[in-house]
């Protein structure tokens, strides 16, 4: 069932079209959304992936999905850029951006019970950068929560910042971010809506069914830790910048 379903998705994908309900092959629980993502990973040549996304780390974020807690998805190299990048907006159903905190991991954390220190811990670099997601889906009330984990919870890429020297002296939990369109701010938020705080949001992916599936987290992976802002969805082509007052700036130009 979970090659069915990994099948229709990338076919999906690979059309740039609305994913409909998968029917039959559709996953019916948390779990098995996680399977076929796993799935999807293995077609692709993503494992171990290059990192994670955490999606819905806010409740606004929650509330805009249907979700009632974050959710995971794995991050294939193919789709990380340096900043500033370039993409095509035709590449892409219905694109948008999203304003994050994310870092490389020094060390392996194994899945299961996570402390925010125990995360910590395993932090090698911090920095600014911008998820590309993909508003590829019809409504996500019939389309389900497990079937939207299977597919990365929205996710298209991303673009990576300059990791922070000496990023131990800075409070994440206050720094802010804003994520600006053609020079127009879109919208901004702090560190500590990412689940109180960016390493908490990494304690929580440890723990979580999606670092199971793939075995835990490995040294040299990139994580996401979510957004600060609302997807800010674009329309055409553009210049979106992210900018953190700690973290430095991420850009992203689409074509």
């Amino acid at each position: 069932m979970a090659s069915d379903a990994a099948e229709a998705i990338i076919e999906a994908r690979r059309s740039r079209r609305i994913l409909a309900p998968l029917g039959a092959a559709a996953p019916q629980t948390v779990e098995a959304g996680y399977a076929v993502q796993k799935e999807i990973a293995l077609r692709l040549g993503g494992v171990p992936p290059a990192g994670f996304k955490i999606g819905a780390t806010t409740r606004q974020m929650q509330s805009y999905l249907g979700l009632t807690g974050p959710a995971a998805g794995f991050v294939p190299k193919a789709g990380l850029r340096a900043s500033p990048a370039t993409a095509r907006h035709a590449d892409y159903v219905d694109p948008g951006v999203e304003c994050e905190v994310a870092l490389r991991l020094a060390r392996d954390i194994a899945p299961g019970p996570c402390t925010r220190a125990d995360a910590e811990a395993a932090v090698g670099e911090v920095f600014a950068a911008m998820e590309i997601v993909d508003r590829r889906y019809g409504d996500l009330a019939v389309l389900g929560t497990p079937t939207l984990i299977a597919d990365q919870v929205f996710h298209a890429g991303g673009v990576l910042g300059t990791p922070v020297a000496d990023w131990r002296s800075i409070d994440l939990g206050a720094t802010r971010g804003r994520l600006s369109v053609n020079g127009e701010v879109k919208a901004e938020g702090i560190g500590a809506d990412l689940l109180g705080h960016p390493f908490e949001a990494l304690a929580w992916l440890a723990a979580s069914p999606g670092a199971a599936a793939f075995g835990g987290l490995r040294a040299g992976q990139v994580v996401f830790l979510g957004s600060v802002t609302p997807p800010i969805w674009l329309d055409g082509p553009c210049t979106a910048v992210v900018e953190f007052d700690t973290l430095g700036r991420v850009e992203l130009t689409l074509r």
